[in-house]
C-alpha cells in the first residue's frame, strides 16, 4: 500500500476499530479494540480511562502498537508503531470523544459520546507513528 492508500484505509469508509497493544508493568502484552480518528497531521487519536490497563501503560511507557484490518477477502491491514502522548484537558478530551463517537456511531450521536467519554478520569491519546506497515490484498499475493 502507498502512504496515501494507507491513510485512506485508516480514514475509511468503512470505519474499522483498531486493535491497540500496550505492555503491562510485568512485561506481558495487553491488547484491546479502540475507536480512533485521524488528525490532519497524520496522528491517530483515541480516548481511554486513565486508570485502565492501557491508560496506565501509555502513561508509563509512551509507546503503543495498533493494527487496523479488513477481515474480508482479500484481506488488508495497516499496523502502526508509535509514540503516545496524552492529555487530560477536558475540552480536548470531550471534543475528540465527540468526533470519534460520531465517526463510529453517526454524527447525530457525536455529542452523546462526547458527553459520555469526555469526563474527568479520561485521557486523549495522540499516537505519532514511528513505523507503519501497510499491506493490501494479502490473499492475492
Amino acid at each position: 500500500m502507498s502512504d496515501a492508500e494507507a491513510e485512506a484505509f485508516l480514514a475509511g469508509p468503512p470505519v474499522r476499530p483498531a486493535t491497540l497493544a500496550t505492555v503491562r508493568k510485568d512485561g506481558t502484552p495487553h491488547v484491546v479494540p479502540v475507536w480512533y480518528a485521524l488528525d490532519d497531521d497524520g496522528t491517530l487519536l483515541f480516548t481511554t480511562g486513565a486508570d485502565t490497563v492501557k491508560g496506565r501503560a501509555i502513561r508509563r511507557t509512551g509507546r503503543v502498537s495498533l493494527c487496523v484490518q479488513d477481515d474480508r477477502p482479500p484481506y488488508s491491514f495497516v499496523t502502526i508503531q508509535g509514540v503516545a502522548a496524552w492529555t487530560d484537558d477536558l475540552h480536548q478530551v470531550r471534543s475528540w470523544a465527540a468526533r470519534i463517537g460520531g465517526r463510529y456511531m453517526g454524527a447525530e450521536r457525536a455529542e452523546e459520546f462526547g458527553a459520555r467519554n469526555g469526563v474527568p478520569g479520561e485521557l486523549l491519546v495522540r499516537v505519532t507513528p514511528t513505523r507503519v506497515v501497510a499491506t493490501k490484498a494479502v490473499a492475492d499475493d
